[in-house]
């Protein structure tokens, strides 16, 4: 077990710093462009981790501790990117014709730092006070730890072995599947539908090592619950909605389109609920946090010693923090309205707004960072919290404001909408990514309040640098639906969609029967997990990991699922070993852990060639002829790959010491 750090350690450094800013700008316009492209971003915490750890291993003096404030820097910033989930909405719905510069930083600034200080008593509650599995965290720790072992500390050879081994050719297992995707020479996607009744229904999945990798981390529980979700949405609920649909054409794309749709607004619904219960079931906790975190103030304003790792930002500056920032988000609001048609009723509006972002940002910040401790920061829905908030904002604003008297009241009402939801989704983005960077550095030993203040260095660098790469993005392509798009614009889905919702609310023909649909689905997993929790030791099924289930793409819940499965499977067979089964255990967390590493990796690399050449495939060097053979042999290479790289863990971890040490 890693132990907190007794000897003090270079931690924040000014090079840190510097290297993390660096990072920063690269990873943030990656996740930009993929993010407007097609709707994803990945993770940076591990990819930044590696390579802080190959830089800093030329200084003298690095340490573990200073490798995780580089991460964190990082991480913070390319996770505030996913704020182009809301911005470019204004610019398609025609009220901006680009991004301002310093409104835009100061919306991703104040929501950011907002997001930091939120995090900050949770941390208590949902990182040292419970056992959510924080895939990502543990795998950024894994790879700190193993690196830090493998370059300074060669005594601990032994109990480490076939660590870094396991990692390496995990992550380059990845990598090259995933290169393989991008020569077209597999398909990395499977998808089709088929007809049920008088309605469809589809199958797909995104053929992912690193999607392998969170299944195994995150554990049976979370990954049955998702496929649970799956199951409801997928086999139950598409098929009711597609039957007495127009289904001519490609039956893919038509169900696809009824999925996104329909569907969807079915999962957020679920979510919704279950976001619901799950903050009650953690406000105790998060009360608690906080007084322990006031408690641990006075402990070191008395000067009584306090271990490094329950170290925060005192509790006092945190809430000082949260009400000062009150102001700024006031006046930001203000600027907006001033000059539209809604001046007459601009101040209740206003106090309305900032009473939202204030409270709504507190029950966002919890949920994100329990959806990301359950599956993750990468793959958290995090646009399913998005469109709660745009519909949550919407209604308030308009039961204020009242009926539209024209046409410029309803397309402002719908601007401010989501300018005043772009605010509360950086607090959903940062705290979605903080809580896995705090899970990080307690597992390594680091000082929570210098990763606290590393936070808000990385919300400052990613608020400086998502302006100017969203206005390129807007100049050199455009978004689809804006004034002036090309046929080259960028999709920017969820922009489109939280847009879209907007309209509805204010337009009146938003159908609420489908997310009150969710909500009672919702209600009914709620049920059954707390009747499992009563009546069995062992089962349960997490709510909200239904809830994702039923709202993320059939892509990406099948496969976690499938990772959880396999993870089960090997952690039964290492634990068959009563001597060397911790051991052998913890080589399958750091095989998954170089699985998301290598996808991580590439998934930059590959940004860079996409951004550099603007081609959709620069890579491919075989076209689509093969069809639907292509995603055959994806299936077969898929297989393939998971079992080789399972098997060859298997034998690494079975192998004595003294044949590992000779490889």
């Amino acid at each position: 077990m890693f132990t907190s750090v007794k000897t003090p350690m270079r931690e924040l450094t000014i090079r840190s710093v510097i290297l993390g800013g660096v990072i920063t700008l690269v990873f943030t316009a990656a996740n930009v462009y993929l993010g407007l492209k097609v709707g994803l971003t990945f993770a940076t915490a591990i990819p930044a981790a590696v390579i802080s750890m190959s830089v800093l291993r030329y200084f003298r003096d690095h340490s573990i501790v200073e490798n995780n404030i580089v991460q964190t820097i990082a991480s913070a910033a390319g996770t505030l990117s996913a704020i182009i989930f809301v911005l470019p909405g204004l610019v398609m719905i025609g009220w901006w014709t680009g991004f301002p510069y310093w409104e835009t930083v100061a919306v991703c600034a104040l929501g950011g730092i907002l997001g930091v200080m939120y995090s900050i008593p949770l941390r208590r509650a949902l990182v040292t006070g419970s056992d959510l599995p924080y895939p990502e965290g543990v795998a950024a720790a894994e790879v700190l730890k193993v690196g830090d072992v493998a370059g300074q500390e060669p005594g601990a050879a032994d109990a480490n072995r076939g660590g870094m081994r396991a990692i390496v050719v995990g992550a380059v297992g990845a990598a090259v599947f995933s290169l393989l995707g991008s020569l077209k020479l597999i398909s990395t996607e499977v998808a089709f539908a088929f007809r049920v009744g008088p309605g469809a229904s589809m199958m797909g999945a995104s053929l992912s090592l690193a999607l392998i990798g969170v299944g195994h981390l995150v554990g049976i529980a979370v990954g049955i619950a998702m496929l649970v979700g799956l199951v409801i949405s997928f086999f139950v609920v598409l098929p009711v909605r597609t039957s007495g649909t127009d289904l001519s054409g490609d039956l893919l794309d038509a169900v696809g389109g009824v999925f996104s749709a329909d569907v969807r607004m079915v999962g957020a619904g679920a979510i919704a609920v279950a976001a619901v219960w799950t903050l009650l079931t953690i406000i105790g906790p998060i009360l608690k946090g906080i007084m322990d975190a006031a408690a641990s103030a006075r402990q070191r304003r008395s000067g009584q010693e306090v271990d490094v790792t329950e170290r925060d930002i005192p509790i006092q500056y945190v809430g000082l923090t949260i009400v000062v920032a009150m102001i700024p988000i006031g006046w930001l609001l203000w600027d907006f309205l001033s000059g539209t048609a809604l001046v007459g009723s601009a101040a209740g509006i206003l106090v309305v707004s900032v009473i939202f972002v204030f409270v709504i940002g507190l029950v966002v910040a919890g949920v994100c960072g329990y959806m990301a401790g359950l599956i993750g920061s990468s793959n958290s829905p995090i646009s399913g919290v998005g469109v709660l908030v745009v519909l949550f904002a919407a209604l308030l604003i308009k039961v204020t404001h009242g009926p539209a008297e024209s046409s410029s009241q309803t397309e402002a009402l719908i601007a401010y909408t989501l300018f005043t939801a772009a605010v509360v989704f950086g607090v959903a983005t940062i705290s979605n990514d903080n809580l896995q960077d705090l899970k990080t550095g307690q597992l390594v030993g680091a000082t929570p309040w210098k990763q606290q203040v590393a936070l808000v260095i990385g919300v400052l660098f990613g608020s400086a640098i998502i302006p100017p790469i969203l206005e390129l993005m807007h100049t050199a392509f455009g978004f689809q639906g804006a004034p002036g798009a090309g046929e080259n614009a960028l999709a920017a889905p969820q922009a489109a969609l939280l847009s879209t919702l907007a309209k509805g609310v204010f337009g009146g023909d938003l159908n609420w029967a489908l997310i009150g649909l969710g909500g009672a689905i919702g209600a009914g997993v709620i049920v059954v997990d707390e009747v499992l929790k009563r009546t069995t030791t062992s089962l349960k099924l997490p709510p909200l990991a239904v809830g994702m289930g039923m709202y993320l793409p059939m892509s990406l819940t099948l496969i976690i699922p499938i990772g959880a499965i396999l993870g089960l499977l090997y952690d039964r067979w290492a634990m068959r070993d009563a001597v060397d089964g911790e051991r052998k255990k913890r080589l399958g967390i750091l095989l998954a852990t170089g699985l998301i590493v290598g996808e991580s990796l590439y998934g930059v690399v590959f940004a860079g060639i996409v951004g550099a050449t603007g081609e959709d495939s620069p890579l491919a060097i075989v076209g689509d002829g093969l069809g639907n053979w292509m995603q055959v042999i994806g299936v077969i290479v898929f297989i393939l790959f998971v079992g080789g790289l399972y098997r060859y863990v298997k034998k690494l971890a079975s192998a004595p010491a003294p044949e590992i040490s000779k490889k």
